[in-house]
């Protein structure tokens, strides 16, 4: 599965269109195709606050429509291509449908499974090794999450002015 640059920029920017699904939903903006022969045959964006369900990062949706794709669990000659390195559950996830490459763009200093604090992928005790390449559209995966994560910080620090001035309020007797 080779790919030139211009494709993998061409297939990261389609996980970016995902993880703009997400952050449309207020979820961490994470996203993720799966590619099979030239075409898409999985699509996955973080989808944890929306389904209530911890598991549904962008990597495990994407493989679930992959696999119902394919009509297969395991998803041999198919490269994912994801924005931010995958966790550890989305590393062993990766393992156990046998892909065997994996595109990231930015790494995940604080839970990354494939490079940044594990490398499950690569680990040579597990039966299935994935080839692993990093930083393609770094830069933009990058912001997308910096961005995402100034904003949360932000509607925080306006939440608890206006509680500080609810309680204020309150205490001053303006209210009664």
């Amino acid at each position: 599965m080779e790919f030139t640059q211009e494709e993998k920029e061409y297939y990261m920017r389609k996980a970016l269109k995902e993880a703009e699904k997400s952050l449309a939903k207020e979820e961490i903006p994470i996203g993720c195709v799966i590619v099979k022969e030239g075409r898409i045959i999985g699509r996955g964006h973080n989808a944890r606050e929306e389904l209530n369900q911890a598991i549904m990062h962008a990597e495990i949706m994407a493989i679930n429509e992959a696999n119902a794709t394919e009509g297969n669990w395991r998803l041999l000659d198919a490269t994912l291509f994801v924005t931010i390195e995958p966790c550890v559950m989305c590393s062993g996830a990766i393992g156990l449908a046998r892909i065997p490459q994996v595109i990231y763009g930015a790494a995940n200093q604080k839970f990354g499974g494939a490079g940044s604090l594990y490398h499950i992928l690569t680990d040579q005790r597990l039966n299935h090794r994935v080839e692993v390449e990093t930083g393609v559209l770094a830069e933009e995966c990058t912001i997308l999450m910096k961005d995402f994560f100034r904003q949360g910080r932000k509607k925080k620090k306006v939440a608890k002015l206006l509680a500080q001035q609810e309680s204020n309020s309150d205490i001053s007797g303006n209210n009664f």
